[in-house]
């Protein structure tokens, strides 16, 4: 069997699940806020395809904005978030009810995974 290594190579995007909690729960437990950064008048949390440093960069949202989370990867380091475009508050995502079994978040708001560092849980 040939293994192929691509050194430098950009991590596959990898989707945020939601449901993780089964049947009888929201789709996601917690809200967060966007946070923690040294000089918050200029720094923005990188939203990212998968769980790591070198993946793609899909998303900026700067200090305040709020967030779902719904996913955890990498001993808890990095984030799965469910977030309204631009600087919403309003989180009609469709996380705050129970589904069937875990499954990737579809929509209608956008998702990604960010530095569990900055997020800072406000409720849930």
């Amino acid at each position: 069997m040939l293994s192929l290594l691509l050194i430098g190579a950009t991590p596959a995007s990898s989707p945020v699940i939601i449901g993780k909690a089964g049947p009888d729960l929201d789709a996601c437990l917690s809200v967060g806020e966007v946070g923690g950064f040294k000089d918050p008048a200029k720094s923005f949390l990188s939203v990212r395809a998968a769980p790591d440093t070198k993946a793609r960069e899909i998303d900026r949202l700067k200090g305040g904005h709020w967030v779902v989370m719904c996913d955890d990867a990498k001993d808890g380091t990095w984030t799965g978030i469910v977030y309204a475009p631009g600087d919403s508050r309003e989180m009609d995502c469709g996380t705050g009810s129970p589904v069937e079994s875990e499954r990737p978040y579809d929509g209608p708001c956008k998702s990604g995974w960010v530095s569990s560092k900055y997020i800072k849980i406000i409720a849930g």
